[in-house]
């Protein structure tokens, strides 16, 4: 019998694969699920010039649909904005960088367990 992963372990994984995503694009992980109250950041990077706050957003389709579907950025929203925004800034406040900050999402695509695209979406909002 095949047992299904839960919503939060197909999550953690996407963040894993966002993260070895951006290592091997020469950003340096700082954080992982940075916690500011009820404010949460999926990753924190710096690259030479940025300090980048991503929102990792994993989604698992079945292949016929992935011509038709949403992507996993849709699921970012005006709430989801506003809260990255404010975890982003009680961050700066408790680590100042000299770095431009930006905020970034991306999208991790799964189908039948296998991740089968990854999207950055620098400067997403």
């Amino acid at each position: 019998m095949k047992h299904n992963k839960t919503t939060k372990q197909i999550g953690d994984y996407g963040e894993r694969r966002a993260a070895r995503y951006l290592m091997r694009r020469g950003y340096w992980i700082r954080e992982r699920n940075y916690r500011s109250g009820k404010y949460e950041i999926d990753l924190i990077a710096v690259s030479l010039r940025s300090i980048v706050f991503v929102e990792v957003k994993t989604r698992t389709y079945r292949a016929e649909d992935l011509t038709f579907a949403l992507p996993p950025a849709h699921a970012v929203d005006a709430d989801k904005i506003r809260f990255t925004r404010a975890a982003a800034a009680c961050y700066l406040r408790e680590h100042p960088s000299r770095k431009r900050p930006r905020m970034d999402v991306i999208e991790v695509w799964m189908v039948d367990g296998k991740v089968v695209r990854i999207h950055h979406i620098p400067a997403a909002y």
